[in-house]
């Protein structure tokens, strides 16, 4: 059974209203006719409440799933230039040469 009550009025009575919640019963705070609170209890570990709480979370579940390369962390150099506002087509300021610097860089 849902009932709902209006904010105003359940204030008064948030021990009663948080028992029916314990004991099953959906209640819902109203506030200018639209629903903005639901009470609900909180679940216990192990009950098929508490999995669906939002933050309860079962580790492991891609664990072999999951592939990271070996390169991850490893910053390439056309981004490392970008971020110094150089362009791959063009020299370096001052500097002779052009894209076949990048070709030095990774020792080709």
């Amino acid at each position: 059974m849902t009932e709902n009550v209006p904010l105003h009025e359940a204030l008064g009575h948030m021990d009663e209203l948080a028992d029916r919640a314990v004991n099953g019963e959906e209640v819902i705070l109203t506030r200018e006719g639209k629903p903005p609170v639901r009470l609900v209890p909180v679940g216990k570990p192990g009950n098929r409440q508490a999995a669906r709480e939002p933050g309860k979370r079962r580790l492991g579940l891609a664990k072999g799933k999951i592939r990271m390369a070996e390169d991850f962390d490893e910053t390439p150099e056309w981004l490392i230039d970008a971020f110094h506002g150089i362009d791959a087509d063009s020299p370096p300021p001052g500097a002779a040469g052009g894209p076949d610097r990048l070709k030095r860089r990774k020792g080709a």
